[in-house]
């Protein structure tokens, strides 16, 4: 696998402010396996207030919360996108993303970069966060 650098991506200040807006946030990826990192960023984000949403292909609940098996499938406003998804995936959950309309942040996790999905997510209007940890940029701005 080739690593690409991400070259559309948010400054801390702009993270910040994704912290401090978002209420919701889809996990996608979110393994029912604590010892995966899906696991343990979703249940620290859910501990810091946010609520949760699952995304995976089996298990009816993690972390408590009712899993939906893709996007589409959740009835309700989602801020966030929270990606533990293979780089490959980022175009087809960039489409699903602006197919729903709600969602403001495209965010992929720490060694996740696909900058043609995330200048489509850009273009249609989502702040974009590419190869950073959400929780470790949590615990870092907002402690």
């Amino acid at each position: 696998m080739e690593c690409e650098f991400p070259t559309i991506n948010s400054n801390n200040e702009e993270m910040k402010h994704i912290f401090e807006t978002v209420k919701t946030i889809a996990v996608l990826g979110l393994s029912p396996d604590e010892s995966k990192a899906s696991h343990r960023v979703a249940a620290y984000l859910q501990e810091a207030g946010y609520k949760i949403v699952p995304v995976y292909p089996k298990y009816d609940e993690i972390l408590g919360e009712k899993v939906y098996r893709s996007l589409a499938e959740i009835p309700f406003e989602v801020d966030m996108i929270d990606i533990f998804r293979k780089p490959a995936a980022f175009d087809a959950i960039a489409d699903a993303a602006i197919a729903r309309g709600d969602i403001k942040v495209f965010w992929g996790q720490i060694g996740l970069v696909n900058d043609d999905a995330a200048q489509k997510a850009k273009d249609a209007g989502m702040q974009v966060v590419q190869n950073h940890c959400t929780m470790v940029e949590h615990k870092a701005l907002m402690d």
